[in-house]
């Protein structure tokens, strides 16, 4: 019996090291956060039937769901808004469900500001 190891396949373009190659990271509008959420909201369809239809990860939908509970009072912990004033997360050009207000500090990420050399506070 010949071992599969032994045999000359071609690797697959998918796999990096055994593992699927790293989703290359993207962006997102909030107006498309918002829909997604929506989506969710109505109940007519499943976080994974979402996800697949959006081509998107369960878990992105889980979190812009939880997030959007956040930031409507719906649920405890920390807003957008909040979390962007404080500097724990880098500021977008508009807040993750609406429009950003023009008073909101845009503060860079502390990663990003030890790296560029600017205050984050």
């Amino acid at each position: 019996m010949t071992d599969i190891r032994d045999q000359d396949f071609p690797p697959r373009e998918d796999v990096h090291h055994g593992e699927k190659s790293p989703r290359p990271r993207r962006s997102f509008t909030p107006e498309f956060k918002s829909e997604i959420v929506e989506l969710r909201r109505r109940g007519d369809r499943s976080v994974r039937r979402i996800a697949k239809d959006f081509d998107l990860t369960e878990t992105t939908v889980r979190l812009w769901v939880s997030q959007a509970e956040v930031d409507a009072g719906e649920r405890d912990g920390l807003t957008s808004d909040a979390a962007a004033r404080a500097g724990r997360v880098p500021l977008p050009p508009a807040s993750a469900f609406g429009a950003c207000r023009s008073d909101c500090p845009r503060l860079p990420h502390p990663c990003q500001a030890r790296r560029l050399g600017v205050p984050t506070r």
